[in-house]
């Protein structure tokens, strides 16, 4: 038995009645004092955090003494849709320091939002790195670099201080020592954590003394969800309709969020099945006592499966 398939189904994929598929994972939630309230799987054993390590990565480029608030400290700690704003905030991020696109180490890459990638394809655009979802992080992490007159060619090796920094962030929050290093999609050093550690780290940012750069963080995110992910993403919807709420995705169905009374919640699933990331998350949200009345969480948790054009099914979580 595969170390996938040994962990609990979080998500059933049902189609015309049948059950076609089935998805792995592990959940923990945390009641409000940080405690461990509901787990599923193994939440202890390190993954790799993917974007959802971003916040901290953010908290490194403030403390790295980069002046920079609102909007563009929100897309610093993004996973963003390359809408157009986020690509004028991304710009404007790098020109603040003398910079431009060309300092970007991210891959060349179409728009996150399906949407934004047609109309730029329909259009006769392509692939380029400010269209990668990191490149708000990358801006800011060249922006600290200048201010500090730190190597801006080098600011992806594991050992710049930029990265020093960010580990730091990352390992602080959690109460962990990174159980592993690689390479995250975008080229950055990607550290690996446990489940509840990540989600206690998200209650840190909350929970922070105002000023800070953890809380400032955390604040410009809630303050700005669309440049955190986009116009269309659950991200944006979840923190509009939650007051106080952090959210934030990861590559390979990664997912954390934590509200303003103490209380957060992190998931993976474990074949990085994106399909099934809404309704887990909406199922957790509700499991811990999450309403909205717009209807957000109805909005998230919908996966419906088509058949000729028409739902004849969905995947559904199972926790």
């Amino acid at each position: 038995m595969s170390q996938s398939a040994a962990l609990p189904v979080l998500a059933e994929v049902i189609r015309s009645g049948f059950t076609e598929g089935r998805h792995h994972g592990s959940l923990v939630l945390l009641a409000a004092d940080g405690s461990v309230d509901f787990a599923l799987g193994a939440p202890d054993a390190p993954v790799f955090p993917r974007s959802c390590a971003k916040p901290f990565q953010a908290v490194a480029t403030l403390r790295a003494g980069l002046e920079i608030e609102g909007p563009m400290l929100a897309l610093a700690a993004s996973s963003h849709s390359a809408e157009s704003f986020h690509r004028e905030g991304v710009r404007a991020i790098l020109a603040s320091a003398g910079l431009t696109e060309s300092a970007l180490r991210t891959p060349a890459d179409l728009p996150l939002d399906e949407t934004e990638a047609e109309d730029l394809l329909r259009g006769g655009g392509g692939r380029a790195p400010i269209m990668m979802d990191c490149s708000g992080k990358h801006a800011g992490w060249l922006a600290a670099c200048v201010a500090n007159g730190w190597d801006t060619d080098a600011y992806l090796d594991p050992a710049h201080p930029i990265q020093l920094l960010a580990r730091e962030a990352l390992e602080e929050a959690t109460g962990e020592q990174a159980a592993h290093a690689g390479v995250d999609g975008c080229g950055a050093p990607l550290l690996a954590v446990s489940l509840t550690g990540l989600a206690r780290g998200y209650r840190s940012l909350l929970l922070a003394e105002p000023g800070t750069p953890q809380r400032r963080v955390a604040d410009a995110m809630r303050a700005h969800p669309e440049y955190v992910a986009g116009t269309r993403r659950a991200d944006t919807w979840l923190m509009r309709a939650v007051p106080g709420a952090l959210s934030k995705m990861g590559a390979e169905a990664v997912q954390v969020v934590a509200l303003a009374d103490g209380r957060a919640l992190a998931f993976k699933i474990s074949d990085g099945a994106e399909r099934a990331r809404g309704p887990v998350l909406a199922a957790a949200l509700r499991r811990l006592g999450v309403s909205t009345p717009d209807g957000a969480v109805a909005r998230i948790g919908s996966a419906p499966l088509l058949g000729g054009g028409v739902p004849v099914g969905e995947v559904r979580a199972v926790i």
